[in-house]
């Protein structure tokens, strides 16, 4: 069992009250693939440019991802500059956005991987999303992420993505800019009216929920003292609920529960560093031990 990511990877330049970091190795299907691979084979479909270093390419294959989609075009990756301000931990004040190559060329999927059955569309253009969609034979399992940039301005294509997905993660923000609803729970019965069959908003500090037809249920979050760089927390999150259901044999309450406990416990340890630090040196071993302290803030 594996899956497949389609994203960015791309360089990032991030500035927190806990100091400043240039070009780490970022992007949504970075961040998913290095929380999704503790638990299952990741294949990571993307477009870098000639100036991506070769340093992140030999650290995600040490990673254990598939890297037969990364695509090289002539051009420049995407770089993405952002700030954290002490006061909005939560918010990312973007600073300098370089598209680069990712206006232009689009992923690849390279052949052997168009049986694989497990597909994840990380935030992405998602007209390039749907098309990457298409190149599947049959999947039985596909989530998608969006942001509030495509719901802005490609509103009518997201819906129209929607119908084919089976599992969408979103943020509170996203979901409410995608139904017009401000109470969560009508957002999420309303996302699974567009046609997912399963919804789950992240809610940053305050944890996430899950919805579906059979069943409904809230998570808090990990509580931490001190956040040094949130970037690529929900693409982490992501990669732990999606990971973990492509290892499980079959979906259910239990299995959901588990699959967003991690998410939780991934997402904990990736904020607690800037970029990729913290999550890429995790162990399974270590995840369990949070895991074993966050399952006792549900005695009473």
């Amino acid at each position: 069992m594996s899956i497949v990511v389609m994203g960015t990877v791309a360089l990032d330049t991030i500035k927190t009250p806990h100091g400043f970091k240039k070009n780490m190795l970022g992007g949504s299907a970075s961040h998913f693939a290095v929380s999704a691979r503790l638990f299952t084979p990741v294949h990571l479909a993307a477009v870098i440019g000639e100036d991506f270093p070769e340093k992140h390419i030999t650290f995600l294959k040490r990673k254990g991802v598939d890297l037969a989609s990364l695509t090289t075009v002539k051009g420049t990756t995407f770089r993405w500059e952002g700030e954290y301000r002490c006061d909005d931990l939560n918010t990312a004040c973007t600073l300098k956005t370089s598209l680069g190559v990712i206006s232009s060329a689009i992923p690849r999927l390279d052949t052997h991987q168009r049986n694989i059955k497990h597909v994840f569309l990380a935030n992405y253009d998602p007209d390039v999303q749907q098309e990457f969609l298409k190149l599947f034979k049959n999947p039985q399992l596909v989530g998608m992420d969006t942001m509030n940039l495509w719901i802005n301005t490609k509103l009518s294509a997201v819906k129209r993505l929607l119908k084919k997905v089976d599992i969408l993660i979103v943020n509170d923000t996203e979901a409410k800019d995608l139904t017009h609803e401000l109470n969560l729970l009508k957002a999420a019965r309303c996302l699974e009216s567009y046609g997912p069959k399963m919804v789950i908003i992240k809610k940053g500090e305050h944890g996430g929920i899950f919805y579906s037809k059979r069943f409904i249920f809230a998570m808090p979050a990990y509580p931490l003292e001190i956040i040094i760089d949130p970037t690529g927390a929900g693409d982490t999150f992501a990669g732990a609920v999606m990971g973990y259901l492509v290892k499980s044999s079959h979906i259910n309450a239990s299995v959901l529960t588990r699959a967003i406990s991690y998410a939780i416990i991934l997402s904990s340890f990736n904020v607690e560093d800037f970029g990729l630090t913290k999550t890429a040196a995790l162990t399974l071993k270590e995840v369990h031990q949070r895991m074993k302290i966050f399952r006792r803030f549900f005695l009473f």
